[in-house]
């Protein structure tokens, strides 16, 4: 059993251009444990991963000789990304285990957690990119904890439903010598 910690920091943001996103709350947790995750990997950068992202799901799920959607949880990995070539490293897997799989361990530790609820399925990657620039330009600056180079999207059946979501979770540390200022903590159990 894991235990998470959550740190309220609710945010209303604008994307880019301007528009209203949707309200979003942004949450500190700490997993107990490590996730042990089994998929392909590939190098990836942030013009090409619109495309590399199915690809990769299409490999994934004849590897494991499933449907696409019947891996729950799915996990989406991005890893090592460099500022000035824009390149990372894309994880793309669950937890089914075969032998021609590659395996990543999500270490525990701390995560920034957002959740996205995008108004239509089909904007899944826009909704995912206004999240992520949402947590790296506006809250992570103003919170006490710094990043650590990895993330991940966590989906479940929830994905997929009529009113879809997904996790978005960023690995982070908090920042030397700075005391937690402003957040309200609730502890619970998952699962």
């Amino acid at each position: 059993m894991s235990e998470l910690y959550y740190f309220w920091n609710n945010a209303n943001l604008q994307s880019e251009d301007g528009r209203k996103m949707s309200k979003l709350s942004f949450a500190v947790i700490e997993n107990h444990v490590e996730i042990s995750v089994f998929g392909l990997l590939q190098k990836s950068n942030d013009r090409t991963q619109a495309k590399d992202i199915p690809a990769i799901s299409k490999k994934y799920y004849e590897t494991v000789g499933k449907e696409s959607g019947e891996v729950i949880p799915f996990i989406v990995i991005s890893k090592d990304y460099n500022a000035s070539t824009k390149d990372f490293q894309l994880f793309i897997g669950g937890v089914i285990e075969k032998d021609n799989l590659e395996t990543f361990v999500i270490p525990k530790g701390i995560y920034g957690k957002v959740t996205v609820k995008p108004k239509m399925g089909f904007l899944w990657g826009l909704s995912i990119g206004e999240a992520k620039r949402a947590f790296y330009t506006e809250w992570l600056p103003k919170s006490d904890y710094t990043a650590l180079n990895m993330e991940y999207e966590y989906h479940t059946e929830i994905s997929t439903g009529r009113n879809p979501q997904i996790d978005i979770l960023f690995y982070i540390e908090k920042r030397n010598g700075v005391v937690n200022s402003g957040y309200h903590s609730k502890r619970i159990k998952l699962w």
